[in-house]
This record gives C-alpha cells, structure tokens and sequence, in this order.
C-alpha cells in the first residue's frame, strides 16, 4: 500500500519505490519441506494447501491427555497438471499466495494455455473452502485442451467413522461421529462434509477462449446446517459473487488492521505474513463467536495426534496473539474471552481437584476447559496461565471499557474466580512476612517444582488488583484477601546486583528457554527502574537458549526498545527471521525449522515487538500511551484501525514528525457511551483534542490519548 487514507481524509503519501507487491508471496518451486506450505483458515476450517487433512475449530477427539484435532478429509487435495501433449511445449510453473486476498493460485503456462488453480478458505462463509480452475487459450490453435487434477483425498479418518449419505443436490454427502469425547461420558462431536465432485481432467473445448470450473467443500455440525451451507455456496456460484464476498471480507479485515512500512523488504514481508495468518485464526466479522474454539500455537492447520501440540489452546492465545488482535478488532478479543467464559466450569474442575478454591484454567485447553495436557507437571504447575488468562481481561476493558463483557458475558466471574485460586493456593511465609506461591512451573519450561516465580507471582499480584478494581466498578464486596495478598506477594529481587530473579535460589548465569523475567517490563508493566530494566534484559538474554521458541526476542526487543535502545532491540528482531521458512513466510518453532509450524505464537511476538516496541503503544488504565521508537532504516511506519474506546484512528511516524487522524468517532452502542479523545504531550501538558483533521506534532515526547472525563477540553 503506498497511501494511508481513512473516508474523506488523507495521510501523508506512504513513498516506495519497490515494485514488487509485498503482499504477495510467489515462488516458482514449493519448498521441499511440505509442513511449510502455506496453511489457509478462517477460524472455523483449517488446512495446508494441498493436503489431504483439514480440521474445524472445536471438533476434538480423544480423552484427556489424548485428546487431540479430530482429521478430516480434505477433498481438496488436488494438485494441477498438463496432460503429457501439452507438457511437450515450453511448461512454467508459478505458485503465490496473495495475502491481500487470501488465495492460493498455482500457474501453468505454455504456448497454448494458461492454467490456474485457486484455493481459499473462504473469509466471509466460514464452512466453505473453494477450488477454481480457470483455463485460457493462448495462440492460434483451436485444439481442445486438458488438464489433470490430481487427487489424493479418501472419504476416511483415523478419528472419525464416517458414513455416506445420499448425494444432495449432485453432491457428495458423508456424516459421522468422533471415536471418544474429551471428558468421559461426553457427548462426541458431529461433522457433516458435502463437497462437489471433483473429475480427474478438465477440457477447454476447441470453440472456447476460456472457461472456469468452481469446486466447493461445505463442513458443519449438523444436516441442516451443512445442506443450508450448500444451498448458500449454490446460490453464490449461481449469482457470481462466491470469490466477490471472499474479496471484501478480507479487504475489511486489512483496511482495518494495516501495518505498513518503507524499510526493509523482509521486515515488510515478514510483518504482513504474520497478520495474514493470525488473522486467518480468528473468526469472521460478520460471525457470531459462540462456536469459536480458541486459537492454538500452530493454527487450524495443524494439531493432529502427536502433532504441534494436539490443536489445544495455551496462554499463547492471550499472552502471545491476542494483544495484536486486540489493538485493533475489539469484537476479535472479545471472541478470545468468550471463548475462556465457556470453559468456566471446567476451569472450576480444575481447580477442585488440585485441592484450591475458585477458578484454574488449564495449562492445555480444547473445549470443556478440563485440563488436557498430556504431562500432569505442566497442568500441576503452570498455574501462570491463571494470570495470563485475566490480563488480556483487563486490557479488553481498558481498551474498550465494555462493561457488557464482565456483566452479563461472565467476565467478572472469571477475574473473580482467579483471585480466589490465587488466595487459596498461597503460603504465608513468617520468616519474610509475605506470600509465597511454591512449587510451580515458570514459563522458563526448563524448571520446575520451583518456588516464588517471579513471573507467576507477578501476574498473580496484577489479576488480585484487578478483581479489586473490578469489584469497585460493579459495587460488589470485594474479600479483604485479594487486596492483602496482593499486596504482600513476594516479588524476587536481588538488591545487591539490582535485577529480578527468575525465582527462588536462581543462580546468575544459569541457562533459561526463553522469555520470562523479561517479561516484568511488557506486557506485565512492572514498575521498575530503567537500571533494574536493563540488568533484567542483559543479564537474562546471556543466557537465552539460542535455539529457544520464536517469540522470545521479541520481548527482549520490546525491552531494548523502552530503554531506547533501538540497535540492540533490531539486532535481537533481526533473531526472529531465522524462524521464518520461505517462500511463504510460515513460522517454525525453532530456528533450525523443527517444532510447530505456522508457530502462530512466533508470529504473535514478533508483531508485538513492532505494534508495541517501535510504537511503545501501552494499554493501561486511562490512557493509551505512545512513546515510538524508529530504527534509521524504516523512514515511514504505517499503523491504520488502532481501536481505543470505540474510536479508530490511524498513525504514521515519518522521522521526527508524527500524524493521528481520526477514522471514526466513538458511537453509542448500548455497551459503551461515545467518548471524545484528546491527545496529551506529557512533557508540557499540552492537550489536543482529536478530531477528524490530522494533528501533527514533533516526536521527543509521549504522546496519551486521554478521556475527556479525565483531561477536561
């Protein structure tokens, strides 16, 4: 995109001289490895181009630690090719994915036709995945020509027995049931598949200049839903408009969520394909998301038996994707709570059977909210999921000060249900004259059975004064406990050498996995020190695993970032691009491609260290706080859809200058009241209202955007 524009108003014109669209990935081989094929979702369906699985959110088979993504056939596992006349010419092969829009085309091209395949999962109807070929004379030859279509689908699952139906409406129709539920004596998922057939060729007859064929895949829960599924692909095949409304959904989705820059390509590159594929995690804008079962580190594509974590869903989804979707689609991160509201009361089971009171959300969740982790220790003692879960809580309500959430959306019986695990599950210590949490599991995976985390009882401390607050805001009696302990939780600190501990009895210099006590200073917001922020960042990052997971120095950049160091943070960013398997920038876990793919959680980090880093965007209690922070080689930074308090603004940083517009007011929508905004400049007090002209101002200050209830225009 070369031009940032929101309605009637303009930003300054975003320059870029490369003439290559970065939104479009193309290559003229796949790569060899083919779990890097790029995946394609909706956040109902998932699958990886070609293959022959796909899956559908919330649709598990097994019991607990077995449980995992039940496979589905995929009908469309069908791979394009030229019968061996026409490949006797000269044959080129080009494959892209076009992140603008979603679709996955393979061409062939020879003298006498241009061949296409397209696949998508479509954006708009979310039970529907789409293959169209489109064949094109080329020359003077008037010779009929054929294409082969290639397919290795069966109507068979290892996790699902399946049965044929009658065709409906000249469709292939097949139902059945998962094998084992995910909680004994549960009910077991149904899936329904209706998919039009798809023939072994395709012929371009000699009196026609072109034509098209559209094959569709419909999967739902029930008969009724997947026929009135069909019927509607029917419908929009019949009227033209099946790609059209897949078009327009995602061009609402980027217009109102962009990140653009004029730098680096790869950085370009890199940031577009990770919003493209977390985006295609979440559900549509026009779905209702009662049906949406979470976001797993590997996506929808992936999560099989034995494969990228099972599809369960981590504190990934709220510590690691969700605060980039939050920044931007508020009705996307309410999905996100919604989807931990439903598992409540297994939360509840949880934390029953390890002896506590109130509420533990499971280390590894599928759709009960039972804890499904294959290993008992990480369910036993990774008790900091509790915190994560709350404060992507509390950062919706910053965001949006939408009450509905915590009222009748049970949001409240979450944060409430936290604080009382926290409560019961600590330990007066008389010695020190505090609280202390023993025995857990820090994110730093490499311990365990450790004492007084500094990352865990650090978001304990911040999820019991949240639930005060909250309390306060809905008039409710808040227990005099969450306040105590939340004020006399020990938090690790070596005063001598001036750093945090990662727990009790961490030795300086030992070897972490990865991000963790970095974490204090973002997203937990820690107070401290600059010297202490430091310390915290040199000491930890000489002792980060190299070969650790994705997102960890994206943390370690956000922190460089804060300090002002933007060399440091860019040489730590610049760590991330080994995880990143070209041609269709798909994340691995690790740098060296093994671990999950399409590593959602990666992608998360990396978007962060940008929206959050370079931004120094902060949701916090009344305020949005903007401190940005530009490496010399990006001399414009583009940030369009940023959502706070029902308003949508746009940003550009361009050198020493920054420009907010204002997209659209605020608007009274029975949750929240309209709110005006004004911009603060901290160092002078300088106060702005925001209003739909552009406001232009020099960058050496922090820049809040500040309700008017609290800074009076």
């Amino acid at each position: 995109c070369t031009t940032c524009q929101s309605g009637g108003h303009a930003l300054p014109t975003m320059t870029n001289e490369t003439p290559v669209d970065p939104y479009i990935f193309t290559t003229d081989l796949l790569p060899l490895d083919p779990r890097f094929l790029p995946p394609l979702a909706n956040g109902l369906l998932g699958w990886r181009v070609y293959g022959d699985i796909m899956h559908m959110g919330g649709v598990y088979n097994g019991e607990g630690g077995d449980c995992h993504r039940a496979n589905l056939p995929c009908p469309l596992a069908v791979r394009m090719d030229l019968d061996e006349v026409e490949k006797a010419g000269h044959l080129q092969h080009s494959y892209s994915l076009d992140t603008h829009t979603g679709i996955f085309t393979h061409s062939l091209r020879t003298v006498s036709v241009i061949a296409s395949q397209s696949l998508y999962t479509h954006r708009h109807h979310p039970n529907l995945l789409v293959m169209e070929v489109l064949l094109i004379r080329q020359g003077t030859s008037r010779e009929p020509i054929t294409i082969k279509l290639d397919s290795r689908f069966t109507p068979q699952s290892d996790d699902i027995v399946f049965h044929s139906e009658p065709d409906y409406k000249g469709a292939s129709y097949i139902q059945g049931q998962t094998t084992t539920a995910e909680v004994s004596g549960g009910v077991c998922p149904s899936v329904h598949i209706i998919w039009t057939p798809i023939t072994p060729s395709l012929t371009l007859l000699p009196d026609q200049a072109q034509s098209r064929w559209g094959f569709v895949v419909v999967v739902a829960g029930s008969q009724d839903s997947v026929q009135a599924h069909y019927d509607t692909a029917l419908e929009l095949m019949a009227n033209g408009n099946l790609r059209p409304s897949h078009l327009r959904a995602w061009e609402e989705l980027w217009a109102g969520s962009t990140l653009e820059l004029t730098g680096p390509d790869d950085l370009s590159r890199a940031l577009i394909g990770c919003m493209f594929y977390l985006l295609s995690a979440f559900p549509s804008l026009h779905e209702a998301p009662g049906h949406f079962g979470g976001v797993s580190p590997g996506g929808l594509s992936n999560g099989g038996s034995g494969q990228d974590y099972w599809g369960h869903v981590f504190w990934d989804q709220d510590t690691w994707m969700y605060p980039s979707i939050g920044l931007f689609y508020p009705q996307l991160a309410r999905a996100v709570l919604e989807y931990r509201v439903r598992t409540v009361d297994g939360a509840k089971d949880n934390a029953e059977k390890q002896g506590y009171k109130g509420l533990k959300f499971p280390w590894e969740s599928a759709v009960s909210g039972r804890e499904v982790c294959p290993e008992d220790i990480y369910g036993q003692q990774e008790i900091h999921i509790n915190g994560d879960v709350t404060l992507a809580f509390q950062h919706y309500l910053y965001l949006t000060q939408d009450m509905s959430m915590f009222t009748e959306g049970r949001g409240s019986e979450v944060i409430w249900g936290v604080a009382d695990y926290w409560v019961s599950r600590v330990t007066w210590s008389a010695e020190e004259q505090n609280y202390h949490i023993l025995g857990v599991m820090p994110p730093d995976e490499y311990y365990y059975n450790v004492n007084n985390s500094v990352y865990t009882n650090t978001v304990a401390k911040f999820s019991l004064e949240f639930a005060v607050e909250l309390a306060a805001l809905l008039k409710y009696p808040a227990p005099r406990e969450w306040q105590q302990v939340a004020d006399k939780i020990k938090i690790p600190f070596d005063q001598k050498q001036k750093y945090h501990p990662e727990y009790d009895g961490y030795k300086k210099g030992q070897f972490v996995k990865q991000a963790d006590t970095v974490m204090l200073g973002y997203p937990l917001g820690l107070p401290m020190t600059p010297e202490v922020r430091r310390n915290d960042l040199e000491f930890y990052e000489a002792v980060t695993d190299p070969g650790g997971p994705a997102m960890t120095w994206g943390m370690f950049a956000v922190g460089w970032l804060e300090l002002g160091e933007v060399e440091k943070a860019g040489h730590l960013l610049q760590k991330c691009f080994k995880n990143i398997q070209g041609p269709f920038q798909v994340w691995s876990e690790s740098s060296d491609g093994s671990g999950a793919v399409n590593f959602l959680t990666g992608m998360g980090g990396f978007l962060q260290a940008v929206l959050f880093g370079y931004t120094g965007f902060r949701v916090q209690k009344d305020c949005l706080a903007f401190a940005p922070s530009i490496p010399d080689d990006i001399t414009q930074l583009c940030i369009r859809g940023v959502s706070y308090l029902g308003n949508k603004m746009d940003w550009l940083v361009r050198g020493q200058e920054v420009y907010i517009i204002l997209r659209e007011g605020a608007k009274h929508t029975g949750n929240t009241k309209p709110c005006a905004l004004q911009v603060v400049l901290k160092n002078s007090g300088t106060k702005i209202p925001l209003i739909p002209v552009i406001i232009k101002y020099c960058m050496d200050i922090i820049v809040k955007l500040k309700l008017n209830t609290v800074w009076i225009l």
